[in-house]
């Protein structure tokens, strides 16, 4: 395991791949760690450092008190830059990830080579549905979503089929620090990237998976459509986290855009 002082607190983190090759930097969902990304890294570090992180106050990084923001997320996301002294980075993130990912883009274009945002939005909401997710939290701790939140995250032949799995990622959201998860629901609650995204210059590959309800194909349509140039792909047979239920052909989504990136195409 490896931990580095950024930003004001610890982050633990992998990085794993040639050196002086291309980063990639992968950011989790909310109530996960990096560990949604383990079956990127043997495909993409043949060719890519691949560089992991937990979030803020998920996994094994600190856990702050009080309301996080996307700029706080973004800036985290910079200062490990800075601690592990990568100049620039292709940024991959899910959910939340993908939130703080765009964030990241349009504040400090100069640190993004290119945006991979899977199953996100310029707005998930409405505030409603994270406020009463706090409120649930806050009464009854992370118990009291834990195994709900596995209906939206994968498909139903994924949870019939991959049980053991499907409970391990009930086990990460119940231990997520409440502190941590709270926070970044309030993130997600009270952010609207529309105009970040109209900032945004990089080259850009939005994906989502066809079966995903908590941010449905048509809404990450949409977030393509808002950036410049962006590419959109679907993922057959996942939900809201294909990097788990359908790794192969997020592998191949992903090094076909960097493919086409590198040479620009």
């Amino acid at each position: 395991m490896a931990f580095i002082a950024a930003g004001g607190i610890t982050v633990h983190y992998d990085l794993v791949g040639p050196p002086g090759a291309p980063v990639i930097l992968f950011a989790n969902s909310i109530g996960t760690g990096f560990h949604i990304w383990d079956e990127q890294v043997p495909e993409l570090s043949k060719t890519f450092r691949v560089l992991r992180y937990d979030m803020r106050g998920h996994g094994l990084t600190d856990a702050t008190p009080g309301a996080y923001s996307m700029d706080m997320l973004a800036d985290d996301a910079v200062a490990l830059l800075d601690a592990l002294g990568i100049e620039r980075a292709h940024v991959c993130g899910l959910s939340i990830g993908g939130m703080m990912a765009q964030k990241l883009a349009a504040k400090a274009p100069q640190r993004v080579l290119s945006l991979i945002l899977c199953d996100t939005a310029s707005l998930i909401g409405p505030p409603s549905v994270w406020d009463d997710r706090i409120k649930a939290i806050e009464e009854r701790g992370m118990g009291a979503i834990a195994s709900g939140v596995m209906v939206r995250w994968f498909t139903e032949r994924f949870r019939t089929e991959q049980a053991d799995r499907v409970r391990g990622y009930v086990n990460m959201v119940a231990r997520t620090a409440v502190e941590g998860y709270v926070g970044c629901s309030k993130a997600i609650r009270d952010a609207d990237l529309s105009e970040d995204d109209a900032r945004i210059s990089c080259p850009t590959l939005v994906l989502v998976g066809d079966q995903d309800v908590a941010t449905p194909p048509a809404q990450a349509e949409q977030l393509a459509g808002a950036i410049r140039g962006a590419r959109f792909a679907v993922v057959p047979d996942a939900a809201h986290i294909p990097s788990v239920e359908q790794p192969a052909a997020m592998n191949a989504l992903i090094l076909d855009f960097l493919g086409a990136t590198s040479h620009g195409r």
